[in-house]
């Protein structure tokens, strides 16, 4: 049997002896591949002066080739723009701020704004039925969405705005029973009253799907964790689910409202003095049509840019909980790169660079 001490000695366990240890210098070997003095490992030596060598990037070549044909495509283009005198930039500068134009706009930005919020409070209710477990609700949403979807918007605008046709009159009273209140269609439903309707009808539908779409994206261990701790369904929605939503529903929604921006367009057929229609007005009498079609697409242009950047500040207060570092605004952004660029600056111009 081995003693306990012995356990600890190599040169017990293996059953070998180490050499004996000796203070005199031994023949001199070779140095390895390994050993600080092998000529085959890299030797990393300071540069004169004593200062580190400078790392040198990669140069990419077709990249700034690239991208210089493609500022180069891009300034003949804004070129051919600018001077081409058929644009009559002098005619969109008069008519760009004038007060039919104006008035046209205004309302334009009101039927978006009507429409938007009116479609999102039918197209919620529409998306909580469509996730029903009741089989009529859910038909019912399924249906409602398959039909608006189905149909062109301008038919749908034209369908309610000869209403009358189908429906002379509109009462309210008992079913298949005696009517207490009737109004004439003809004097009820005038073409902005028209416009704001199927739009927003329209838009439900559309709604209807994108909510459904962000209350689906939140795991359902949110929903059973409300349940657990004894949440009704409708507060588990309200103060659970739709804020996770919106980090889903917000860039579709933003891509709605201005689709529904561009979309407001079409009502200028129902003679509805929006944007549109208040252009098409002004160059039916002048006949100056590329300049005015000119100032209704810069005016797009400008409220779509608006937009775009208030869909961008939501868009980052609702990836707060969700990004460990939000995206740099724009400004942020342009900071940064004024840094780089004078960083590169003071490097180029450096003493010995």
């Amino acid at each position: 049997m081995v003693p306990p001490s012995d356990l600890t000695d190599p040169s017990r366990v293996n059953g070998s002896v180490p050499p004996p240890l000796s203070s005199a210098p031994g023949p001199a070997r070779a140095p390895g591949p390994d050993s600080p003095d092998s000529p085959e490992r890299p030797v990393h030596r300071a540069a004169p002066g004593g200062e580190l060598p400078r790392i040198v990037p990669r140069r990419h070549t077709g990249r700034r080739l690239t991208a210089v044909v493609a500022l180069l495509l891009l300034a003949m283009a804004v070129n051919s723009v600018v001077r081409n005198p058929a644009f009559q930039w002098d005619v969109v500068g008069r008519y760009f701020t004038t007060a039919a134009v104006l008035d046209g706009l205004l309302l334009t930005l009101w039927l978006t704004g009507a429409v938007m919020v009116l479609g999102f409070l039918l197209g919620i209710p529409l998306a909580v039925m469509r996730l029903s477990v009741n089989p009529v609700l859910r038909t019912l949403s399924w249906g409602y969405v398959w039909i608006f979807r189905s149909t062109p918007l301008l038919v749908q605008l034209l369908f309610w705005f000869n209403i009358g046709a189908l429906y002379p009159t509109l009462g309210l009273g008992i079913p298949f029973g005696p009517q207490f209140v009737t109004v004439e269609t003809v004097h009820l439903l005038g073409p902005t009253l028209t416009a704001v309707i199927g739009l927003t009808l329209h838009e439900a539908a559309y709604a209807a799907e994108v909510v459904r779409g962000g209350i689906l994206s939140v795991e359902s261990g949110q929903t059973e964790a409300a349940q657990a701790l004894g949440i009704g369904r409708a507060r588990t929605l309200r103060r659970i689910v739709i804020p996770q939503a919106m980090r889903s529903i917000v860039p579709t929604a933003g891509n709605m409202l201005i689709g529904t921006l561009k979309g407001t367009s079409i009502v200028s057929v129902l003679a509805v003095h929006d944007l549109l229609y208040s252009v098409q007005l002004v160059y039916n009498q002048t006949y100056q049509v590329i300049p005015l079609l000119l100032v209704a697409t810069v005016w797009y242009i400008a409220v779509t840019t608006v937009l775009s950047t208030g869909q961008f500040y939501v868009e980052r207060h609702y990836a707060r909980g969700s990004a460990r570092a939000l995206p740099p605004t724009p400004l942020q952004g342009l900071r940064a790169r004024l840094a780089a660029l004078r960083t590169r600056w003071d490097r180029a111009t450096a003493p010995g660079a």
